[in-house]
């Protein structure tokens, strides 16, 4: 987490432990906290400054799943080292990708409803912009001063 605020509400939402990556170095706190073990999946939304450690923190064929690039593009790596640091897996999804047909996509948007209504998934808004402030609103997403998900109010 990058910010205390961050922490709280990852600790809200049941994390057992939280730890800064923007003080701390995470993978080493990360394998510390686990006794050596790797984790055996990485979700990465930030990219250039977690990618390394999010490797270093994967067990035996675990995976790397990068979503996002807040810090930036992950610089060129060797894909060797995937293979000598145990039979690790990187993805990069494009939502695109899989949900190809209408079919898919109205099965998925009945899921995430589905589950918004039965209080498995709660959806955080994290802030209202009016329509006019859209700028504000895509610099605060850029600049990493948002939690949850924004909205636009025409």
């Amino acid at each position: 987490m990058s910010t205390e605020e961050k922490a709280a509400i990852a600790r809200a939402n049941g994390a057992d432990h939280v730890i800064d990556y923007s003080t701390t170095d995470f993978a080493d706190a990360t394998l510390e906290l686990l006794g050596g073990r790797g984790v055996d999946v990485v979700y990465d939304g930030v990219g250039r400054s977690t990618f390394a450690g999010g490797l270093k923190v994967l067990r035996t064929r675990g995976m790397l799943v990068l979503y996002g690039l807040s810090s930036g593009p992950v610089p060129p790596f060797d894909l060797h080292e995937l293979n000598a640091n145990g039979s690790l897996s990187v993805t990069g999804p494009n939502p695109g990708d899989y949900l190809r047909s209408p079919e898919e996509f109205g099965g998925r948007v009945k899921d995430l409803f589905t589950w918004v209504g039965s209080g498995d998934l709660t959806v955080n808004i994290g802030a209202r912009y009016p329509l006019a402030e859209a700028a504000r609103a895509h610099d605060d997403l850029e600049n990493r001063r948002t939690t949850g998900k924004l909205l636009l109010i025409p």
